[in-house]
């Protein structure tokens, strides 16, 4: 094989029936979503670690069981992005440089303000699940658009149990 060759074709070319502008916008798409999916997973850990207060037991574990889900999403988002010829993300730096919600690194966080804030970003992370589905449907990208309603179903079950556990005494009959 001549040098030329060698050049023509990057070393990390997968290949996949999606077409170049496929694996452009959705890889763009996802590696968005995959730096948001981090920055919610973080999120999710600090609050599990600083938690506390009277509910401090079930906020705890809870927190960490979403935590665990949220995380379990990153290496399938990631390997998705690769499996249609796109690179991923590959530092904290570069997650970063693509995240859209916003890091909260306040010494202290009330546990309603937390429960509140995490719903909020689960909430954000949907929206965007959704518009990633969309452009997976424009492209004819159904693995990818299985994934993410899976995930949404995921996300949309974080958000109820944030609600409810938010939900004052007074609200409950609400």
């Amino acid at each position: 094989m001549s040098a030329d060759k060698t050049k023509a074709k990057p070393r990390l070319a997968t290949p996949t029936d999606l077409g170049g502008n496929a694996t452009k916008d959705i890889s763009g798409a996802l590696n968005a979503l995959l730096a948001d999916t981090f920055a919610l997973y973080l999120k999710t850990k600090n609050f599990h670690w600083h938690v506390s207060g009277p509910n401090f037991r079930d906020y705890h574990l809870m927190f960490d069981e979403q935590g665990d889900e949220i995380f379990a999403t990153t290496d399938e988002i990631a390997e998705r992005v690769r499996k249609i010829g796109g690179t991923t993300l590959r530092s904290i730096g570069d997650i970063a440089r693509h995240q859209r919600l916003s890091d909260n690194d306040a010494p202290y966080v009330d546990a309603q303000d937390m429960l509140a804030e995490l719903r909020e970003d689960n909430q954000r992370l949907i929206a965007a699940m959704r518009q990633v589905h969309e452009i997976c449907d424009e492209h004819g990208d159904v693995a990818t658009a299985s994934l993410l309603e899976n995930y949404i179903d995921q996300a949309e079950k974080r958000v109820w149990f944030l609600y409810e556990a938010g939900r004052s005494a007074t609200a409950t009959g609400q």
